[in-house]
């Protein structure tokens, strides 16, 4: 149950918070330089509420990441939904 909850617990996240808090990548605060995952977070949300032209400005690589998350994840929900199944 906790699986299918994960997209409504990050859609109620305010974006304030994501978009303008302070970046945690150890990269950008000891070598000043950004990595390529820099912005991966706040492009990830930006999918999420539908703007798909401000997650490519965050980071391009949201194209693959946020493919590989979404399947992963419904992959894990169908293994659920077997497992609870098979134990009927």
């Amino acid at each position: 149950m906790a699986l299918l909850l994960i997209p409504a617990i990050l859609y109620t996240i305010p974006l304030e918070s994501i978009y303008e808090g302070e970046s945690l990548c150890l990269f950008k605060r000891f070598l000043n330089t950004e990595c390529w995952g820099c912005g991966i977070t706040r492009a990830f949300f930006s999918v999420l509420y539908g703007h798909f032209t401000l997650a490519w400005e965050y980071n391009p690589l949201i194209t693959i990441v946020f493919p590989l998350f979404a399947w992963l994840w419904l992959k894990e929900i169908f293994n659920t939904a077997k497992k609870l199944k098979r134990q009927k």
